[in-house]
This record gives structure tokens, sequence and C-alpha cells, in this order.
């Protein structure tokens, strides 16, 4: 009995390489380049109506910079901080010395319109298929121009978790719309 070898198509072998390589094979990378430079952009971030640029009041001569962890009174103390262990804190994401800019773990600044980069340090695998289409919104042309949403465009960044939403009533079967359009005549 004489033994044939395996003849491996081009897409067999794009599969099996596939199922063969971990998902934490490439872990994303919070230093990437950004969107924009991939020529995908990304809409300004929904501030808070007065409340960008942060240097209006932060400008070091306004208000003085303190950076000792404590509950906020004066401003910003209708934010609630419930995002990731008790221990994060306003600074841990805002630039203490840039107000108008994030920073990340390394201490390197981003803009807020990069902020996927800050967010992708704790929740790689949302950047991930993010950056995939897999997770967010994004629009454009499949083929051409796109224009992603930033996670803070769904995401509250001091309190990510969705509240429960009530939900809505199934969609009408076509077959009700026809005999509710007949029987209007």
């Amino acid at each position: 009995m004489t033994t044939r070898p395996i003849q491996f198509t081009g897409l067999t072998m794009l599969l099996l390489l596939l199922l063969a390589t971990p998902a934490s094979a490439n872990p994303p990378n919070p230093k990437a380049e950004s969107l924009a430079q991939e020529g995908i952009q990304v809409p300004k971030p929904p501030f808070t109506e007065g409340i960008f640029p942060c240097t209006g009041c932060h400008d070091g001569k306004t208000v003085k910079l303190n950076t000792e962890r404590r509950p906020l009174k004066d401003m910003h103390d209708d934010i609630i901080l419930q995002h990731g262990p008790e221990s994060r804190w306003c600074l841990d994401c805002h630039d203490a010395k840039d107000r108008d800019r994030l920073h990340l773990a390394s201490g390197e600044r981003v803009e807020f319109t990069t902020s996927y980069q800050l967010c992708g340090q704790c929740h790689g695998d949302k950047l991930r298929d993010w950056r995939v289409g897999i997770h967010g919104k994004r629009t454009g042309s499949w083929n051409g121009p796109k224009q992603y949403l930033l996670c803070v465009n769904c995401h509250n960044p001091h309190s990510p978790h969705f509240k429960p939403l009530k939900p809505m009533p199934p969609p009408t079967r076509p077959e009700e719309i026809q005999v509710r359009k007949g029987s209007a005549r």
C-alpha cells in the first residue's frame, strides 16, 4: 500500500494557522500608531459643554495643582467614579500637568481623540475587537473612508458599565403590516 502526501491549499494553510495561533499571541499594543495615521477618523469626544479645554480652569494659575487622592467637592463633584478597582482616581488617566491630555501608564501623553490607547491598556481584547469592527460602531464605506466612534461615545469613562435598558417590543411581522394596510381602506 502506498501513501500519498497530503496537499494543502492556501486557504487550508491559512485556516490551520489561525486555529493554531492562540488569541493572545498578538496582544494589542497601546502605543500602536493612531487610527488617523492608519487613515481612520474618529469624531471629537463628547465633552460636557463648557468643560473642554480643561486648561480654561486648570491653567496652573487659577487652580493650584493638587494631586492628592480625595473626594472632589468644589468642581466635578457630579462625577461618580465607578471604573475599575477602588483605588482608581482622576489622575490615573488625566494628565496632572497638561489637563488637555490624558496619559498612559508609561506617562506618555495622548490626546483625547486617541483615548482608545488609554482604554486599551486594560481592555486589550476590546481594543482589538474595536479596531477590526467587532466591538463598537463605525461608519463609512467598506473599502473607503471610515469613522470609528471612540469608547467614550458609548461608555461613560467614569462609570463605563451600561445601565439596564427596558427592552423594546418585538418588530411587527410583514404579514401583519399588510393586513393593517388593507384594513385601513
